[in-house]
């Protein structure tokens, strides 16, 4: 059953908490009863009653889990910015799946909290989104990051190959791979690095060896593809 607290104080960040653990409701709010600009107003066990809620109570934010009876928090969370976009939505979960994450991304949730972390990361999300900012844990940022190279360079298999590639290149052989995706012979890249073109032949084989491409025409897709490497770090004037 939904809970109704009546906290008095104006001024504070209004909290609508939902989960379908009570040990972790209780856990939230005495983690937040501490601050003294956050107000927790009310809490729910489920995704029904917390879209409910933050119709009746009207919360700045709201912290909730995923897994939850009648209504999952997905739902609920979509249900909530549909009604009204500015209240924040802070995710709350044990859950770090792909599906998961992106989709509460694109719906527009502020943060994004696993609870494998301290409840201290918790609550400094809840001050972050209060002022302005969004917040997602590490964990949570490297599937966002993975999604955003699949978006930009296609399949999450082909991005993580030509990443560990890059990974494995040398200085030397980031500044032949630059100059070869500018369009330079292997002749030019020597006057250019005042090495013998052996030695420039010999690092763009060992380049396509580690990028797992066999042409510098797919040396050059590569190297066009945002957010991979920034080139011109290595490229010597």
């Amino acid at each position: 059953m939904a809970q109704k607290i009546t906290i008095s104080g104006s001024d504070k960040t209004k909290i609508l908490v939902v989960d379908d653990h009570p040990a972790v409701i209780e856990g939230i709010m005495r983690a937040l009863e501490k601050e003294p600009d956050l107000e927790v107003v009310g809490t729910a066990p489920d995704g029904l009653q917390a879209v409910r809620q933050v119709k009746t109570l009207k919360p700045d934010m709201v912290i909730m889990d995923i897994s939850m009876p009648n209504m999952k928090g997905i739902d609920a969370a979509h249900e909530i910015k549909t009604w009204k976009q500015q209240i924040h939505v802070l995710i709350y979960t044990m859950y770090s799946d792909r599906e998961y994450i992106t989709s509460l991304f694109r719906m527009g949730i502020n943060a994004y909290i696993l609870k494998r972390e301290p409840i201290k990361e918790l609550v400094r999300a809840v001050k972050v989104v209060r002022d302005g900012g969004t917040y997602f844990t590490s964990g949570v940022r490297k599937v966002l990051q993975e999604q955003l190279d699949v978006l930009t360079m296609g399949d999450l298999a082909e991005v993580r190959t030509m990443q560990n590639g890059i990974a494995k290149l040398t200085v030397r052989e980031k500044e032949v791979f630059a100059l070869l995706a500018d369009g330079l012979i292997p002749k030019e890249i020597a006057e250019r690095l005042c090495i013998s073109p052996k030695t420039v032949e010999s690092h763009k084989y060992n380049i396509m060896d580690k990028l797992e491409v066999s042409s510098v025409a797919q040396l050059t897709k590569i190297a066009l593809k945002k957010g991979l490497i920034e080139l011109r770090n290595y490229a010597p004037v």
